[in-house]
């Protein structure tokens, strides 16, 4: 391409790009991009220009060349596919008439901040440095998937609408640093499907909205830091199901919505730390089935209506609430009960001590399994609850025999049984007699040498069936505890 083939504004560009200066056809630092389709000739320039210079563009010794422009109108496609350029590209405050194609280029570092585009295909794209996008305008899908980027992406604020297809395409991708996309908006997809960050994903702030739909589709992500979703809005469902977060995934004064389905999916992912924390509940399911949690920072507020809990493993839980404040998240499981969800919400009390909230979680558990048995089993679990509920709470039986131990020492101390054989008889204790006949297993000799007439012979029936029950209960609650010690 000959310098007189140009325009006056691509002749600028052109001198200016050999010895790397900036060249800004802005005439107010605050002008509205997106009005660039009205920009005249004296700040438009050719797509087929720029993709000269950073291809074979001129050179001159002891210069760095760079494209560096800014305020422009870009016309034509910027056809770059396969290209190679050693060059720093910076097209900021550009506004672009047609899609870049930029599949499988190779740069040492793009910055294309403050533009307006209507798409962007830049798949298996190479950048040796970083990509900014920053504040960027983009109606129409951003392609990015399979690109290795050796720096960060930057996305601070960044628009991107395309509501019925994926917005935002970074499956695969490898990203040496941080993706960096606090502010983001995004209507439409945004995909993460088998990427790679080996910093951390920052999207405090960000708006992303696709009702109904997957609107952040993240499965078999691996994230070396932190994915930090600080004060998110979402409206649709994040899918991170078989991701793996080393760091913390942080949803604290998020706000989730997806009635009618799950508005956070994170089945067996593999995460350091999950806060969900200072929000309102979920509109929608939350699902961490099979998930593997370090520490679950839950506060019981932000819990949905329903939850999956089963095969959920975490080693810590906090805030350290009562028990009654954590049951209603078990309670909740679309699976129905789920026996593991209470062991590992028992373990987590007794990991910091709090034994009796842990034989709290223990006692709903047996409460929740008397409603999935048919009638006499939850006959004989009513019997166990009542008496000594279920073994944890074992005092009961103290109170029940001793009050049994009352009345049948009071009825008999009034009308004494009379002797089967008056001259081998012991002298009667209506205490010990009563006490016969409560305990199964020990004899103090009273119930052999006395008979009860009338209704104090059903009295006595009724204290031994009553024994038998009680030792049953308490031989069960004893065996279950020691079980778990």
């Amino acid at each position: 391409m000959e310098i007189n083939d140009l325009t006056p504004a691509e002749q600028q560009v052109w001198r200016a790009f050999a010895t790397g200066a900036a060249v800004d056809f802005r005439e107010e630092d605050d002008e509205d991009t997106a009005e660039g389709a009205q920009w005249g000739p004296e700040r438009t320039v050719r797509a087929t220009v720029l993709r000269a210079l950073l291809l074979n563009g001129p050179q001159e010794p002891g210069e760095i060349a760079a494209v560096k422009l800014a305020g422009a109108r870009i016309t034509g496609v910027l056809d770059v596919r396969y290209g190679t350029s050693d060059f720093a590209i910076r097209l900021s405050h550009c506004h672009f008439d047609e899609v870049p194609l930029l599949y499988g280029a190779r740069f040492r570092q793009l910055n294309l901040s403050n533009s307006v585009l209507p798409g962007l295909t830049a798949a298996t794209l190479r950048v040796e440095g970083v990509l900014r996008l920053t504040d960027c305008r983009i109606r129409g899908p951003v392609r990015l998937g399979g690109a290795h980027i050796a720096g960060a992406i930057f996305m601070d604020r960044a628009e991107l609408s395309a509501p019925d297809e994926t917005v935002l395409e970074l499956n695969h991708v490898t990203i040496g640093d941080d993706l960096w996309a606090p502010g983001l908006r995004a209507e439409g997809e945004v995909r993460l499907n088998g990427a790679e960050v080996a910093g951390s994903i920052r999207l405090n702030d960000a708006r992303l909205d696709r009702p109904g739909r997957v609107v952040l589709d993240a499965e078999t992500l691996t994230v070396h830091g932190d994915v930090l979703m600080r004060k998110v809005r979402t409206r649709g469902w994040i899918g991170l199901r078989g991701a793996h977060i080393g760091g913390c995934l942080e949803l604290s004064y998020a706000r989730l919505s997806n009635p009618g389905d799950a508005a956070l999916r994170a089945s067996s992912s593999s995460i350091g730390e999950l806060w969900l924390r200072k929000g309102p509940p979920m509109e929608g399911d939350l699902n961490l089935r099979r998930a593997q949690i370090e520490v679950l920072v839950l506060e019981p507020e932000m819990l949905p209506t329903r939850v999956f809990l089963s095969d959920l493993a975490y080693t810590s839980l906090t805030p350290h609430v009562p028990a009654e404040h954590r049951l209603p998240m078990l309670e909740r499981d679309g699976d129905g009960y789920v026996p593991y969800a209470y062991e590992q919400l028992a373990t987590s009390y007794r990991r910091v001590g709090d034994d009796h909230a842990a034989r709290m979680v223990q006692l709903a558990k047996q409460r929740r399994l008397r409603t999935t048995r048919a009638w006499y089993g939850r006959l004989w679990g009513y019997v166990q609850d009542a008496t000594v509920g279920y073994g944890f709470r074992p005092l009961r039986a103290a109170v029940w025999l001793l009050s049994l131990l009352a009345i049948g020492s009071i009825a008999y101390a009034l009308h004494h049984p009379h002797p089967l054989k008056a001259s081998e008889a012991p002298h009667f204790n209506p205490v010990f007699y009563t006490l016969d006949l409560l305990l199964p297993v020990i004899s103090f000799g009273q119930e052999e040498a006395f008979a009860p007439d009338g209704w104090y012979q059903y009295l006595a029936y009724a204290l031994i069936i009553t024994g038998w029950i009680l030792a049953t209960t308490v031989v069960t609650g004893v065996t279950r505890t020691v079980s778990r010690q």
